[in-house]
């Protein structure tokens, strides 16, 4: 858990809803690592465009191959992934 303080899903209004709404992951709630930036939403949103070009975007690797180095780094991290 973030020891910066957090606008949780249920509190979040206009522009922040409206991300948290769409960064909902499938286990019902948006990932600690963008909600560090809830108290600035502009950064939430650059921080979520950079992920998903990182993951997404035109590389050498595949998907996989990305997927793979982040549970690595979040295993060395001891970081839920």
């Amino acid at each position: 858990m973030a020891w910066i303080h957090i606008i949780p899903e249920h509190e979040a209004t206009g522009k922040l809803k409206e991300m948290y709404d769409r960064l909902t992951e499938p286990w019902g709630g948006v990932d600690n690592i963008m909600k560090i930036h809830s108290l600035n939403p502009r950064s939430l949103w650059a921080h979520f465009e950079l992920y998903k070009w990182l993951m997404r975007g035109r590389s050498e690797l595949t998907r996989m191959q990305r997927e793979m180095i982040a549970v690595v780094v979040s295993s060395v991290n001891q970081c839920h992934y």
